[in-house]
């Protein structure tokens, strides 16, 4: 039999503890009656859910103990879900400890379904997020080394360089700044005959056109003014291995013929010398341009063009490979946590979502320097869209930048496209937003909300800006 979830209860009334004790037989109940044995217990246990009273020993009357004892529960175990037993009149506190990153709360006198349903949701809610950071986790397997990827088409541009690596022919990579090129050139290499061998890459847009030409076919002492010694240019430097060309597109027209010929003959000559080198080369190349309409449009070789592209491997932009981006977030946080001696624990929900909502123009290069950046600067154990500088949806950066502000924004018209769906019946809003009626009712009031069955709600004139800082 499966073993029963964990509970642990913090309270220091005991008639409270001995109900609670018994209240809940799916659960294995812990109990504890202060801060110190509540964080004993989640060191030792690490229970999903904790159930608290705010007034605890020695501020039995207060919250102070009790908010303290949030914080340091989430900065022992950031993924506990911490459910708020609270008195009637006390919902600002309830409110104060869901800002502090409490789950939820539940109102005195507490009904036990009512408790039951949030404690259920709660513990579906932790299975889910330990079941993704255990696949995030994961090391995805992949043909090639340094690429993380578990979107199929991804994988199957894999497939197709371990197949090609093992050929001769020229191979043209096509894919926006960033998607990976240079790594799938060297996997064409490092899986193929040639490993060997040295893999020289050069890129075409970088050099000065002037220069282009010494770099890649070498010159002869005295070929130019500077030229006191014979130099090998880059294409000779890779007999026997392998020649990366990244932006083929912005190759000059003149050396464009003397590249067709490498390619035709394998035959190449120094800038200033007479002699016919024979080399044994494979070109790979890359672009972030369209070359057919380079070559419609007179700027690129037709001959060149088909010579290169024997064959042509497709790499989709990261937007285009499904959960890549957070996949290669959790990847890239371990990596810079190990790196920079960090220890932040993830992403929180409003992060997460950027990752779809963001185009990634910059593909995995920006998102890398995104992640690099966070854990650098992250002043909180989980990193946040702000750390990020993502927007969390499609018209943010048309509004304000003041999280507080974006977050109530989204909240307000949750709710209110809850309670017009709902028909005005908080029941089936709180069961259509997935929390509790107390919280509904809080949230409502913080809003300004008021509420009729039957009819659409609408914010209340001395609705507030700004609010708790709610996740």
């Amino acid at each position: 039999m499966a073993a029963k979830p964990k509970l642990l209860v913090v309270e220091d009334d005991e008639g409270l503890r001995s109900q609670y004790r018994w209240a809940f037989p799916a659960c294995d109940v812990i109990m504890a009656g202060a801060r110190p044995s509540a964080l004993s217990a989640v060191q030792k246990e690490r229970p999903p859910v904790v159930i608290m009273d705010l007034g605890l020993p020695p501020d039995p009357d207060g919250v102070s103990e009790g908010l303290a004892t949030i914080e340091d529960v989430l900065q022992v175990a950031p993924e506990t879900k911490i459910i708020i037993v609270t008195g009637n009149g006390e919902r600002k506190n309830a409110l104060k400890a869901v800002s502090l990153g409490a789950y939820d709360f539940c109102e005195k006198p507490v009904e036990i379904e009512v408790l039951r349903t949030i404690i259920d949701r709660g513990l579906k809610l932790h299975r889910l997020e330990d079941e993704n950071r255990r696949l995030a986790a994961m090391p995805v397997r992949s043909p090639i080394e340094r690429i993380v990827t578990a979107s199929q088409a991804m994988l199957k541009v894999c497939r197709d360089v371990e197949k090609l690596a093992g050929t001769n022919v020229p191979v043209l990579l096509l894919g926006e700044s960033g998607t990976g090129k240079e790594v799938l050139a060297q996997a064409l290499h490092a899986l193929g005959p040639r490993a060997k061998h040295p893999f020289v890459a050069i890129n075409c847009g970088a050099i000065p056109e002037n220069l282009l030409e010494s770099e890649l076919f070498g010159y002869e002492r005295g070929a130019f003014t500077g030229a006191v010694k014979q130099t090998m240019g880059k294409i000779e430097s890779a007999n026997h291995g392998t020649l990366f060309l990244d932006e083929i597109a912005d190759l000059p027209h003149p050396l464009q013929v003397k590249l067709l010929r490498v390619l035709q003959d394998q035959i190449v000559e120094r800038i200033g010398g007479r002699q016919r080198i024979q080399v044994d080369v494979r070109i790979v190349s890359a672009t972030n341009s369209n070359l057919e309409d380079r070559v419609s449009e007179g700027t690129f070789r037709g001959d060149l063009f088909y010579r290169m592209n024997a064959v042509t491997v497709r790499i989709p932009p990261l937007r285009e490979r499904g959960g890549d981006p957070l996949l290669l977030a959790n990847y890239f946080l371990a990596k810079f946590n190990r790196e920079f001696g960090r220890n932040i624990r993830g992403f929180t929900e409003a992060a997460t979502a950027s990752f779809s909502n963001h185009a990634w123009p910059g593909n995995v290069r920006e998102l890398e320097n995104r992640i690099k950046r966070a854990v650098i600067m992250a002043e909180r154990r989980m990193i946040d869209a702000a750390d990020l500088e993502l927007a969390t949806g499609a018209n943010a950066e048309a509004l304000p930048l003041d999280l507080r502000a974006a977050r109530m924004r989204a909240e307000r018209e949750v709710l209110q496209l809850a309670l017009a769906r709902s028909s005005g019946t908080l029941s089936v809003a709180a069961k259509l937003l997935g929390i509790s009626r107390p919280t509904l009712y809080g949230l409502l009031e913080i809003h300004g909300i008021e509420n009729e069955p039957g009819k659409s709600a609408h914010v209340g004139a001395d609705a507030e800006a700004t609010g708790p800082d709610m996740e």
